[in-house]
């Protein structure tokens, strides 16, 4: 025999042992089995819940960037709307007005020397578009309950989630129950459209840093949620994703200029000053930032694989070995390229005030989605980069960098790991990076452990609609929201 076809031989068994071993180990690659845990039953007071979150949804706390197009006048009325259907939450806690509208709750346990935690929601909501008022089901601050769904803006971002806090609180001081550290309740006024220093979050951290509190054991924000993963086309059976924000992409609007001569239209250059922006635009559509998956995408990509049927587990039992191929796959869907990379998007331009007048100065904006690692000077030295045209003016406008990785591995994941597995026993439980913002980023400074979900089962469908037409919140998840508060409040607040 030759040594080529040796050599032939010795290739064909090293890949049939690989399958072999594949096979094996894809027979095992299956879900890990999980401890589903049992909690006490809760008690809830859901018609009150509903009723709470509808008259929250009639109050229109619309948040503009700009200050003096807001109606203070209705986050006043959220005030006191809260301070009347919470009694006791408002006889027990302190209550503080952070200008210009958000409030900070103080609930005192009974060891002042464990670092207090916080539970995070903002008042605020998006305006309805002009025009759109006409297509809603039902008008969007009528709070409309039809029985099945509460109807308007903020029942899904993110009045349910509020008020399921303070329901939650509610009734566990109804039941006597005093927490063992210190829960701060931080509402913020602005989040829909403020990013930087001024922001109502930034003023309430900096109120508690103010009284002493320097470090929070955790916080917990909106952000993931109990979605549904309908049958991929034999690949994965029907499932459901439950993520926990660990981080948070940052964000950054850049400004980008050129200048030119201008002159009247009758006798342009070859290239106006739009023309060499779009140049630019080029360069920067053209040269994406590096891809890299992360361990929280791995994390999924493996659960996802230990579903597939057995011909495909084969395969996927390597995906770790798989990476360059996923990566080259994402990164031709925007949906999925965004969990990979910093994302690149011109959205805003300007040039001429008229149309028969050379540009002297033309100039887009840039919104960018920083993954954590890439920070603002990052996208700066970026375009710096791979603009060939070297003479450009770069501008910071507003920005936010991205944020580190929470923990998984402390008393506060452990909670809403074990509280979502009660709810969702088949549920796949995956630490995740939020592609948009949350308030949390401001509390970062002060806590280590910092997480974002909102306890609601919500369709796809239903989820389409927040900030858009139609926002509404099913009645079925209400009661279980507050009783997912319930339980997370005794246990992330009473375990070291």
């Amino acid at each position: 025999m030759s040594i080529g076809q040796i050599i032939g031989w010795s290739v064909l068994a090293l890949l049939a042992l690989f399958v072999l071993i594949s096979l094996i180990r894809a027979i095992f690659f299956k879900p890990k089995k999980r401890e589903i845990p049992a909690y006490p039953d809760e008690q809830v007071d859901e018609a009150r819940a509903a009723a709470n979150l509808s008259a929250a949804v009639q109050i229109p706390t619309i948040s503009y960037p700009e200050q003096d197009k807001v109606d203070w006048a209705q986050f006043e009325r959220f005030h006191a709307f809260l301070e009347k259907a919470y009694p006791l939450v408002h006889a027990t806690c302190t209550r503080e007005i952070v200008p210009p509208a958000s409030l900070l709750y103080h609930w005192k346990g009974k060891n002042s020397d464990l670092p207090p935690m916080a539970l995070l929601a903002h008042i605020d909501v998006v305006p309805i578009e002009d025009g759109t008022e006409q297509d809603w089901t039902h008008p969007p601050f009528s709070g409309h309950n039809d029985g099945e769904f509460i109807w308007g803006r903020g029942t899904v971002d993110m009045k349910n989630h509020l008020i399921c806090i303070f329901e939650a609180a509610e009734t566990l001081l109804a039941e006597g129950y005093t927490p063992e550290r210190d829960i701060y309740i931080c509402l913020g006024d602005d989040e829909e459209v403020v990013a930087g220093g001024n922001s109502g979050a930034n003023k309430i951290r900096e109120a508690l840093i103010a009284r002493g509190v320097t470090k929070l054991a955790s916080t917990l924000d909106e952000g993931g949620a109990v979605l549904p993963i309908p049958k991929v086309l034999g690949v994965l059976p029907e499932s459901t994703l439950a993520g926990v924000g660990v981080s948070e992409k940052g964000f950054a609007d850049i400004e980008i200029a050129v200048t030119s001569k201008g002159g009247h239209s009758s006798a342009p250059p070859n290239h106006t000053a739009v023309g060499e922006l779009a140049k630019v635009v080029r360069d920067l559509e053209r040269n994406q930032f590096n891809s890299k998956l992360l361990p929280h995408m791995v994390d999924i990509i493996d659960q996802a694989s230990r579903r597939m049927p057995i011909y495909l587990r084969v395969i996927m039992v390597n995906h770790k070995l798989m990476k360059p191929l996923f990566l080259a796959v994402m990164k031709r869907i925007p949906q999925a390229a965004c969990m990979i990379r910093t994302c690149t998007a011109v959205t805003m331009a300007q040039g001429s005030p008229a149309s028969n007048v050379l540009p002297q100065r033309a100039s887009i904006v840039v919104n960018f989605r920083m993954m954590p690692g890439t920070s603002t000077e990052d996208v700066v030295r970026h375009i710096r980069k791979v603009v060939r045209n070297k003479n450009i003016e770069i501008k910071v406008l507003r920005n936010i960098e991205a944020s580190p990785f929470s923990s998984t591995d402390n008393p506060a994941y452990a909670a809403l790991h074990d509280l979502i597995l009660h709810s969702a026993p088949n549920a796949m439980i995956v630490p995740y990076l939020v592609m948009g913002g949350t308030d949390t980023v401001f509390y970062e400074p002060i806590c280590d452990n910092c997480y974002r979900f909102s306890p609601f089962f919500m369709p796809l469908d239903l989820l389409m609609r927040t900030h858009a037409t139609d926002e509404c919140l099913a009645l079925s998840t209400l009661g279980d929201g507050v009783r997912f508060f319930k339980r997370y409040i005794k246990m992330a607040a009473d375990k070291s």
